[in-house]
């Protein structure tokens, strides 16, 4: 990412003052708590605060503090909504630092406008956007999904290695979809496939029979749909459905999650899909830690337990809950060298820090940051089999 220089003192006193010498340390937990993944946005939530929940009972964050979530509503969608939901989580509820937003429009929106003028540390545990790569974001904004540009190539590679020749593409009007509508193009075309047509849909619709029949007419071996599993992608595909145009799909990871079963089951039988995942030894052991708190296989929930980590542990590593004294340690502690801290062990990497030692935090997805914040990230192939979403294998 594009780094600019940090916050000005200033701003970063300006920022700190709600926090002063209290025991709570508040971080805000924005997501789509309505709009089209509102389904996915709870599990997410979940993560995030079982990851506060541990650093607060382990009474070794900055001498003690606890963690409180604060909770406000991106809509995933409404750029104008999430930019005020993040200012007042800054200004009046004292946040120290933005675990969030989701969707990539309405995070670049929050980073620009909220974030970086007011000196303020956010990770995203979902925002894929290849666009956000370059972002001016004063060393700010992180995130631990990896971007779409390595999604796309995993994409075209499911597909190419399952014989598909030709595709055609939907993709919902907006940052996300069209940055994943381009690279993908791009990757299955290098790779010697042929993408009939790539047409946007728009999110709200209650008939998509005019854009299912322009998909029908340019043809191809199944369809791709990279929007939302609550909104128009989920129209598309009844549509498609309905009419007989497509029965095979790819779903990006927008549309992956329990309403892709509840919704469609064995309609869909053979269609496949990526989602960010890993098979690494973080990943059982934040299922065990989950239980039954809420769906651990919901995706980007290990994601949002690793952002709200990071955050943490990077101010306990800071000595302060100032962005502008942690912003710097967030990659420290996320990379190597240091002991291994995995889900559940939040306790251990607080008292190492605490100790003046090092941390090289693996976290729930095998995390591991570049290129100023990138998440390396891997994916987990999936397939509808029986009705329901399985594991292919990971990537």
């Amino acid at each position: 990412m594009k780094k600019m220089l940090m916050a000005t003192a200033a701003t970063a006193l300006m920022t700190g003052a709600a926090f002063a010498d209290g025991d709570v340390i508040k971080l805000g937990t924005i997501l789509g708590y309505t709009g089209p993944i509102e389904s996915l946005t709870p599990h997410m939530a979940g993560g995030a605060e079982l990851a506060m929940a541990e650093v607060s009972a382990s009474g070794l964050l900055l001498g003690g503090k606890t963690v409180e979530s604060v909770r406000a509503d991106s809509t995933c969608v409404d750029s104008a909504a999430a930019t005020a939901a993040a200012e007042k989580l800054i200004t009046s509820d004292g946040v120290k630092g933005l675990m969030g937003p989701d969707c990539s429009g309405v995070t670049g929106a929050v980073l620009a406008n909220v974030a970086v003028p007011n000196g303020i540390v956010m990770i995203s545990p979902s925002a894929t956007s290849p666009g956000l790569t370059d972002a001016e974001d004063n060393g700010l904004f992180f995130r631990t999904a990896p971007s779409d540009a390595r999604q796309s190539s995993v994409m075209s590679d499911i597909l190419k290695e399952n014989g598909v020749g030709s595709v055609a593409v939907t993709y919902t009007n907006n940052d996300y979809g069209k940055g994943m509508a381009d690279a993908f193009k791009a990757a299955f075309e290098a790779a010697g496939g042929e993408v009939t047509i790539v047409a946007a849909h728009e999110d709200g619709k209650a008939d998509y029979t005019a854009e299912v029949g322009a998909l029908a007419s340019a043809g191809g071996d199944l369809l791709v749909v990279a929007g939302y599993v609550d909104q128009g992608g989920a129209g598309i595909v009844r549509g498609a459905l309905d009419t007989g145009a497509f029965d095979m799909f790819h779903f990006p990871d927008g549309m992956i999650g329990e309403n892709l079963e509840n919704n469609f089951g064995s309609e869909i039988e053979g269609s496949t899909g990526q989602i960010a995942g890993t098979d690494s030894p973080g990943a059982s052991t934040f299922a065990d830690l989950v239980g039954d708190k809420f769906t651990v296989d919901s995706p980007y929930t290990g994601e949002s337990y690793d952002a709200a980590a990071l955050i943490l542990l990077a101010m306990q590593a800071a000595g302060s809950a100032e962005s502008a004294d942690y912003a710097s340690k967030v990659e420290m502690v996320a990379n190597a060298p240091g002991e291994k801290i995995y889900p559940g062990e939040l306790a251990k990497g607080l008292q190492i820090l605490a100790d003046g030692g090092e941390i090289d935090y693996v976290g729930a997805t095998a995390v591991e940051l570049i290129n100023g914040g990138e998440a390396s990230g891997g994916y987990r192939e999936i397939k509808i089999d029986g009705g329901k979403i399985e594991t292919v294998k990971f990537r």
